[in-house]
């Protein structure tokens, strides 16, 4: 029996933790803030459910063979308050979050040889405490390492594409898809407002910076993924949201620092101009903190 903690049921984590206890060889714990009693997602091929262990407080926790934590990127320290319940000396701790910083985000908690981080592409969303829903295929990359190697058969009864990979390269591409999800939380407004001139060319300005900086970071980005993002973008339902415009909507925090911010830091690091992601973080960091000034 193989032993997985899932840190955070938020939509990622709860499409995971339901596809994952599918399997009966697995011992499926999540790690939340909310008990819920049994797991409800909506996939594409039908409903699943599942029952796994739930956990509120991390003496409730027992140590699991592999920990997976699905937090928002900004809620590293909230994740890591757990691991050392859920965590052996040797637990790979595989880190599915936005962003490509996902080794730096975790090292002050746990053994770089021991973190496993991972590209994720799961169009999912949550409806309600363990009820979720799946809207199309999923996909998750690794590095080519042992733990790497090791985590992909984990998947074997899910509906999930889990192989491994070049981190970096998918990671970075990720980022410059969503990346331009910034105008739509600024604009509050859905996808269709890629229709409105002169939203394409802010799009590509903000795809291009992205693609430079992935560049010099050692990602192998192909010429035109400014064009590829505009038209798929153009090609997605109009009303269909990005998780950032999602969470300004709810009034949660938003992953201004792991998407945006990442261009613009790393952009500095290399003597990369990145006005387009600069004048995003500002605008959304000013429109976070507007809550603050009415308050």
């Amino acid at each position: 029996m193989t032993t997985i903690a899932i840190i955070g049921p938020g939509a990622i984590g709860g499409v995971l933790a339901a596809w994952l206890a599918q399997d009966p060889d697995h011992a499926v714990t999540v790690c939340a803030r909310t008990p819920f009693r049994e797991l409800e997602v909506e996939t594409p091929t039908g409903t699943i459910t599942a029952s796994p262990r739930v956990v509120t407080d991390p003496s409730e926790a027992r140590p699991a063979d592999w920990v997976l934590v699905t937090t928002k990127a900004y809620d590293a320290a909230g994740a890591a308050r757990w691991l050392p319940a859920v965590c052996r000396d040797d637990t790979p701790v595989v880190v599915l979050q936005n962003g490509v910083e996902h080794v730096e985000r975790f090292s002050p908690y746990v053994p770089i040889e021991r973190i496993v981080p991972a590209v994720i592409d799961c169009p999912a969303e949550r409806t309600a405490p363990g009820r979720m829903r799946q809207r199309g295929a999923s996909w998750i990359v690794v590095p080519d390492m042992a733990h790497g190697r090791a985590f992909v058969p984990l998947f074997r009864r899910t509906n999930f594409e889990v192989s491994t990979g070049d981190f970096t390269t998918r990671a970075w591409a990720k980022l410059c898809i969503n990346a331009p999800g910034a105008i739509s939380a600024i604009l509050m407004k859905p996808t269709g407002v890629i229709q409105i001139d002169p939203i394409p060319e802010l799009t590509r300005g903000i795809v291009r910076e992205c693609l430079a900086v992935g560049r010099a970071e050692g990602a192998k980005l192909e010429d035109g993924i400014d064009e590829a993002v505009v038209e798929g973008a153009r090609k997605a339902p109009p009303d269909s949201l990005n998780s950032l415009i999602a969470d300004r909507m709810a009034g949660r925090p938003m992953e201004i620092d792991a998407r945006n911010g990442a261009v613009v830091r790393f952009g500095r690091k290399h003597g990369i101009a990145t006005p387009f992601n600069e004048m995003a973080v500002a605008l959304l960091v000013a429109a976070q903190d507007a809550r603050t000034f009415h308050a």
